[in-house]
């Protein structure tokens, strides 16, 4: 099947980030279309400006699509001059401002970047802090402190520990260790004596042993830590483990990291830490 070929462009005055994280969920739910994405940050000079429609009507003139805009902009002026070209602009302050101001009674302040703003102290400082938390409690690095953590992932290797604990560092301000299981602890179907004391903590991750196996193969290749038959038995092993001792765990190997962050909060009962 050959696939229709669209450019999108995310355009903002600052990062960018809102307006690329709200685009790209809307286009995952469109199939059979080949996407040439733009980043255009800091678009705020007349300059800027002028390239950004020139890329815009080059994209419309190369693809035989108008390209999608999806517009953090805050200027009215630039706005403008970018619906001026070819293309079909997405703009989210635009589409929801005006009903909040309606439904508040107040006029936006329509100033940029304020949702990443360092004048958050207190939010910037718990982020740092969870992360760097998580950096020094990573791969069973200093069990001695785990009480002070908010959750603690367990489970074999490469099954997403460490990613899924610097999200939530990052994202949700929470001070995430992790433990593996080794082979050495699959002699018996017990926690690992560090963990009994923080067993009420504990959060284990699993996955497919086939997706398992895929994933050490580019680490290792052809080794026994990677063959199949490994895999399958340190799966099994764990999830009998986590079974015997009423641990919650979650399959992550059809869901990305944010997903899985998500999961783990909410049958936690966790929240983000960031603000307040």
């Amino acid at each position: 099947m050959t696939l229709q070929k669209r450019t999108v462009f995310y355009l903002s005055d600052r990062t960018g980030i809102t307006a690329e994280t709200l685009g790209h969920s809307l286009l995952t739910q469109f199939d059979g279309i080949a996407w040439e994405i733009v980043n255009i940050p800091f678009l705020d000079d007349e300059n800027k400006v002028d390239s950004a429609v020139t890329q815009i009507n080059g994209a419309a003139e190369r693809d035989g699509y108008r390209p999608l805009v999806f517009s953090t902009l805050q200027k009215p002026e630039i706005l403008q001059q970018i619906k001026q070209s070819n293309c079909r602009v997405y703009d989210f302050f635009e589409t929801f401002t005006r009903s909040v101001e309606e439904e508040l009674h107040q006029p936006s302040v329509r100033k940029s970047g304020r949702s990443h703003a360092l004048q958050q102290y207190r939010s910037y400082f718990k982020r740092i802090d969870a992360v760097n938390y998580v950096l020094a409690h990573d791969d069973g690095i200093n069990p001695k402190h785990f009480g002070t953590a908010d959750i603690i992932l367990i489970g074999i290797s490469r099954v997403g520990k460490t990613p899924t604990c610097l999200y939530m560092g990052l994202q949700y301000g929470i001070a995430a260790a992790n433990y593996p299981l080794t082979p050495d602890d699959m002699t018996t179907l017990q926690i690992p004596a560090v963990l009994t004391p923080v067993s009420n903590k504990l959060f284990g991750l699993t996955l497919a042993a086939e997706q398992l196996h895929f994933i050490r193969q580019k680490r290792q290749p052809n080794s026994e830590y990677a063959s199949l038959a490994q895999c399958q038995h340190e799966v099994r092993w764990q999830e009998s483990l986590f079974r015997c001792f009423n641990i919650p765990y979650l399959d992550t190997t059809r869901i990305s990291v944010e997903e899985i962050s998500t999961i783990i909060l909410n049958r936690c009962g966790l929240t983000r830490r960031l603000y307040g």
